[in-house]
């Protein structure tokens, strides 16, 4: 069955938001984890004021991504919940954490030592659960009857604990680049000098995840879902290893803007990597878009409440990284 013009409309704005939130939020969490790295509080409170202004914003898009499927795709919703409760009630209280940290740390002097390590475990365990979550959903969910069929710790496998590796390191890498394009002097130094060894991490472990995908689930959902990918598809793994390439020259040349936008791209070929693996389905490999699409109905209502709501969001980011654009000053 072919899914729907209007399925399609909202998959897509699905795939277009978890890519903005990825890309915006990963950043700022990316901050949050080389803000545990070091104990230099000058330096930790220009971290923090490089990502002020942006940080909640950015979280936005995670909502939009959990009501557009709740709407949209209520089938999705409910396997993704089921396969997936641990690791998003642990997201949740990751970024709550840092919510709460990043507040508080202003202001309890005494305690800011627990608040700064609040954040930093905050964003490294949201960070996590979420690469791990992606590779659970590589390697296939199991479901029977509409209904999610394996366990709770199925996401603990060693495949999705090397992609929340992966994703921890590419974060970091992320946030690197960020504070070499909005800091300067020491920091911006600081945050060059990490990039070279976050880029190494990065293939490290991306290449560990390759041998266990082929190893250790050679037999398992990641085989058994007979899904073939596209040779032109694999224009875009190549392109995320030039990306990550030039992330690695541009850090050598010191070209401020460049890491950012070079590891931005490597995340964007990722994610169409992925895009390709999945398609067409939203629950690989069980259920489709078309499968798993609310009523026609629904998606048409929900549509005009979309396209009001969606622009205001997205000029609103717009808007605060307009405003907000140049280096973070020391004051």
């Amino acid at each position: 069955m072919e899914p729907s013009t209007l399925a399609l409309f909202w998959a897509g704005g699905i795939a277009v938001s978890i890519l903005v939130y990825v890309l915006l939020d990963g950043f700022d969490l990316g901050v949050g984890i080389l803000f545990g790295t070091t104990r230099d509080e000058a330096k930790r409170a220009r971290m923090m004021a490089s990502i002020a202004p942006f940080w909640d914003g950015n979280e936005t898009w995670l909502v939009v991504i959990g009501a557009s499927l709740f709407a949209a795709f209520p089938a999705v919703y409910v396997v993704f919940l089921g396969a997936f409760y641990l690791p998003v009630l642990v997201m949740l209280l990751g970024l709550i954490l840092r919510g709460v940290a990043f507040e508080f740390r202003y202001r309890a002097e005494r305690s800011r030592g627990l608040w700064d390590r609040g954040f930093f475990v905050g964003s490294l365990l949201a960070t996590f659960v979420q690469g791990a979550a992606i590779g659970a959903m590589m390697r296939g969910i199991p479901v029977e009857n509409g209904q999610f069929a394996g366990t709770s710790l199925d996401w603990l496998h060693p495949f999705p604990v090397l992609t929340g590796v992966g994703l921890v390191l590419g974060y970091a890498l992320l946030g690197a680049s960020w504070l070499v394009l909005k800091t300067d002097g020491t920091l911006r130094d600081w945050a060059y000098a990490r990039i070279p060894y976050l880029l190494a991490g990065v293939v490290i472990v991306l290449g560990l995840a390759f041998a266990t995908a082929v190893t250790v689930d050679l037999t398992g959902d990641l085989q058994r879902g007979g899904h073939q990918i596209a040779g032109w598809a694999l224009i875009f793994p190549l392109v995320a290893a030039a990306a990550l390439l030039g992330v690695g020259v541009a850090a050598r040349a010191r070209l401020d803007r460049l890491p950012f936008a070079l590891t931005a791209v490597s995340f964007i070929a990722a994610f169409a990597t992925l895009a390709t693996m999945m398609w067409p389905y939203m629950i690989p490999y069980a259920l489709t878009i078309a499968d798993a699409a609310a009523p026609e109905a629904s998606l048409r209502f929900f549509f005009y409440a979309g396209i009001v709501v969606l622009p205001v969001i997205a000029a609103y980011t717009i808007g605060v990284y307009w405003v907000f654009r140049g280096k973070v000053g020391r004051g």
